[in-house]
């Protein structure tokens, strides 16, 4: 055995037996809660980004229209490059993309840092988004590995680890590089070198125990969709998540200019009421596993969209304060159908955890990044107030769940 076997042999994380279901395999929290923290330091650096758009629009004369862009090229060499490399991994698994995702990240972050051009800071979102890209398949499938069968709660904790770090973001970037500017950027590279770190010692685990584990849940998943099942269920989620992220895009990259707009808040102010949006949409996604696995994915779904509808459509006529309530009311229920949604796909064509994986990260990047330079587009055009007004129908959507098919033998 090499020196660096020895370091990542994961016989030094004892799994922890799931009492739900021990005839499925050992739900590994260790894992699981890795996953989640790597997970959390990955969307902390991501969210970095938009918390800084006010700054570089401010430091080098941007549009609305030039942002959204940025937040595009991000985006979508995100969405784009992550079912690709699902579908890879799939066929040949490579644990090792997971730190040298983050190292490419950890180069996007320098790039940022010391930019001096409107076609440097597009330079660096595309390598914040390659980063991203080659993570987020295999950290999935990780997670899934490690599971135990509760994929549900395994998907949502790994997810409320990015969540979590979303939130953080913000504040960060409120607290270290807002005062000092742009070069404070720089000290993200802290938490890129310990997500490398944390990688690593993912890849062991993954190295010796994940195919094992893989093997155990083969033998219980559940029966596919039939082909024309795949594309009914395929239109469906699309429909759903392009409701979820153009309307999760209209607060993670505008809501501070519209809370300074609408209210006259500072930056640093504004970034406080994005952080308590963040952060219900981290409780809200972390509740929504466990709750699928127990009522199913689908009726979560159903709250999730409907649910929040009220609050969405009362949110562009409230005061301050309830801007925020509402707000929060917003991320928590709508940002509890994602592990829902990624569990029900990977059901739906199993085999498939990282293409699946990267196609429901990638809808969701590219979704986001779309929606958000369209929408920097109508803020040019109409005024950022208006497009809250105009999104805020976007929950209804949601009645489209009416059409997503069961899986062959119905999902807890």
């Amino acid at each position: 055995m090499t020196t660096k076997t020895a370091v990542f042999n994961s016989a030094a994380i004892p799994p922890v037996t799931s009492a739900a279901d021990d005839t499925k395999g050992t739900f590994f929290v260790r894992i699981v809660g890795l996953a989640a923290f790597a997970h959390l330091l990955n969307d902390l650096i991501q969210a970095m980004l938009p918390s800084i758009f006010p700054m570089l629009k401010s430091q080098f004369s941007l549009s609305f229209s030039e942002i959204g862009m940025i937040a595009l090229t991000y985006q979508v060499t995100a969405s784009l490059l992550q079912p690709w490399v699902g579908l890879y991994t799939d066929k040949h698994p490579k644990p090792y993309l997971l730190p040298a995702g983050m190292m490419v990240t950890l180069l996007g972050i320098v790039c940022l840092a010391t930019a001096g051009s409107y076609s440097m800071l597009l330079a660096a979102a595309a390598l914040v988004g390659i980063g991203s890209a080659t993570f987020h398949p295999e950290a999935s499938r990780v997670a899934r590995m490690a599971s135990g069968g509760r994929f549900g709660t395994a998907q949502s904790t790994f997810q409320v680890g990015g969540n979590t770090g979303s939130a953080i973001g913000p504040l960060l970037t409120a607290v270290i590089v807002i005062p000092q500017g742009q070069s404070a950027v720089a000290w993200f590279m802290v938490a890129a070198l310990v997500a490398v770190a944390v990688l690593f010692r993912l890849t062991g685990w993954t190295l010796t125990h994940g195919q094992a584990q893989l093997k155990i849940l083969t033998r219980h998943q559940k029966e596919g969709l039939s082909r024309s099942g795949v594309i009914q269920a395929v239109v469906v989620i699309g429909i759903l998540l392009f409701a979820k992220f153009v309307y999760i895009a209209a607060f993670t990259n505008y809501f501070t200019f519209y809370l300074m707009q609408r209210f006259g808040l500072a930056i640093q102010d504004s970034q406080l009421f994005l952080f308590i949006f963040l952060a219900s949409v981290a409780i809200g996604t972390f509740a929504g596993g466990p709750v699928g696995d127990r009522i199913g994915r689908k009726a979560v779904i159903w709250i999730s969209f409907l649910g929040v509808a009220p609050f969405a459509l009362a949110l562009p006529y409230a005061n301050l304060f309830w801007t925020a309530v509402l707000a929060s009311a917003v991320g928590l229920v709508m940002s509890s159908a994602f592990a829902a949604l990624v569990v029900y796909a990977q059901e739906a064509v199993p085999g498939r955890v990282g293409l699946v994986s990267g196609l429901m990260f990638g809808l969701m990047f590219g979704i986001g990044g779309i929606g958000a330079a369209g929408l920097g587009q109508l803020a040019d055009e109409y005024g950022i107030v208006w497009v809250y007004g105009v999104t805020s129908f976007l929950p209804l959507l949601g009645l489209a769940t009416a059409f997503l098919p069961n899986t062959r033998k119905q999902t807890k």
